[in-house]
């Protein structure tokens, strides 16, 4: 049997890897600047993360939901004082495209509409109901689209008034810093005022922080950047994990629980919390917000004075770069030439940065050097 041929592959098969570093099977190492989509916050093998793992895997690996499983309720209590929402319940499940999906059924029940809005460029997963509210025609199946969605621009606070007052719309939903898109940063007055638009008008607001989350962009949530925001729903996986599949809805109080309302069967078990709680212990001991925020100042202060960048955009260790040439051959100058991996965008001239969040100023020199040689030597 084959596999189903969906992944354009870099021609590279990592074998083992340490912090921001992998090895492919010709022992050649490579530097990590894109932690697989955002996934690696704390580094790969982290030696706390893989002791966690091991001693769960020797206690008990997994049972369902149909039982207590009291290092669920200790992963909540930790993530709860690190993020700074102690009052907010957790609701864990595998993935960011379940957790946006169950965020929409919650809004959906709670407020008994069933539209949405979304954002241009937004990206929530490929599942029925998030891949409908994701702008990219190409991935929405004609089974996903009959979904009630209104895209709207960045910043169009009449249009996202004019949809409400239809009094259909149950939720907003808007990524702390849009990803896939090449690391748009929502303007955080707009943001305020979605959350104003929304209360009046009795809809829930939904931060997407599935790539944003988790210390990436030097605080917990991108959206803590903004004073006094306080979402509804708060959506998580990627670096929640390191690479374990774990993902979770952060749930406002105001918002009651009902046996049968959700429900997973592989969610929060034992394996995924342990890894969870390694990640949350790493994060606060190592204080890698604080090097996330130091870290990604540092690396957009020196790119922005590399020829051939035309725009740098985000916050922290998520990072945004328009070149003015095409982003694919610079890529792959980067991981056949120099051993780098960067991210790829919706912008053809766009690259994504989305390294641990332990980097080093070494590696990321090592990254400037090597990006201003591919610059130098490839046309615009």
């Amino acid at each position: 049997m084959n596999l189903f041929d969906v992944y354009p592959l870099i021609d590279v098969t990592p074998v083992k890897a340490s912090g921001a570093n992998i090895w492919d099977e010709a022992g050649n190492q490579y530097l990590d600047l894109y932690g697989g989509h955002a996934v690696i916050s704390i580094g790969h093998t982290h030696p706390h993360y893989v002791k966690r793992i091991t001693e769960q895997l020797n206690s008990i690996a997994f049972y369902s939901n149909s039982v207590k499983i009291p290092i669920q309720k200790d992963y909540a209590m930790h993530l709860g004082r690190l993020s700074g929402y102690p009052d907010y319940e957790l609701f864990l499940c595998n993935s960011g495209a379940e957790a946006n999906e169950n965020a929409l059924k919650l809004a959906s029940f709670e407020t008994g509409k069933d539209t949405f809005i979304a954002f241009k460029g937004a990206f929530h997963g490929r599942t029925s109901g998030v891949v409908a509210i994701t702008d990219n025609p190409k991935i929405v199946a004609p089974f996903n689209s009959h979904h009630k969605v209104h895209f709207i621009s960045f910043g169009d606070l009449e249009a996202v008034e004019k949809a409400l007052q239809n009094g259909q719309i149950a939720g907003i939903i808007i990524e702390g810093i849009q990803g896939v898109n090449g690391i748009r940063v929502p303007d955080g007055e707009f943001v305020t005022s979605l959350s104003d638009l929304a209360n009046r008008y009795g809809a829930k607001l939904i931060l997407d922080e599935v790539q944003s989350g988790f210390g990436r962009t030097g605080k917990f949530f991108a959206h803590q950047w903004i004073a006094g925001l306080r979402p509804d729903l708060i959506t998580v996986a990627k670096g929640m994990g390191n690479g374990f599949p774990i993902g979770g809805v952060l749930i406002n109080p105001e918002i009651k629980a009902s046996y049968g309302l959700l429900g997973t069967t592989f969610g929060g078990n034992h394996l995924a919390c342990a890894a969870g709680l390694a990640v949350l212990e790493v994060i606060e001991s190592e204080k890698l917000m604080d090097n996330a925020l130091i870290q990604g100042e540092w690396l957009m202060e020196q790119l922005s004075s590399n020829a051939g960048i035309t725009d740098i955009r985000g916050k922290g260790l998520m990072i945004g770069l328009d070149l003015d040439r095409e982003a694919g051959p610079v890529r792959s100058e980067l991981v056949h030439k120099f051993r780098i991996f960067t991210g790829s965008s919706a912008g053809k001239n766009t690259i994504r940065l989305l390294p641990p969040l332990s980097i080093g100023q070494e590696a990321l020199h090592l990254f400037l050097e090597s990006l201003q040689a591919v610059l130098t030597l490839t046309e615009a």
